[in-house]
């Protein structure tokens, strides 16, 4: 079963406008916040998180996001990101992420993992 958070940066790798715009759709409720060091601000909406999804597929096309870690506790999440680069290049982010069931409500990034 691919989880809300699998799906969500599985968009990051999607070269299609339209399947990425839905798998963020699908994976994250209308309200919901993302944040990472690379946002002057956090983004409110799927809107918003869309478009920084795409002009990520635009610089790094080729590229892939993928879950390669996650914990859980109650409706928050911990989970560690690989950033794939389509050269072979790698960075680790961090992600600290809420749910509302199935939905990813609030999502707050960093560079690395902390270690």
């Amino acid at each position: 079963m691919t989880t809300s958070t699998e799906q969500f940066f599985g968009a990051w790798g999607e070269a299609h406008a339209a399947a990425r715009v839905g798998a963020v759709r699908a994976a994250m409720t209308d309200a919901a916040t993302y944040a990472d060091p690379r946002t002057p601000e956090p983004l409110t909406g799927a809107d918003a998180v869309t478009g920084y999804v795409g002009m990520f597929v635009e610089m790094a096309p080729g590229a892939q996001a993928v879950v390669i870690k996650s914990d859980t506790n109650g409706a928050s999440e911990r989970a560690t990101i690989a950033f794939r680069m389509a050269d072979g290049k790698e960075q680790l982010g961090q992600y600290f992420i809420d749910h509302d069931g199935d939905k990813i409500v609030r999502m707050v990034g960093y560079v690395g993992t902390g270690a």
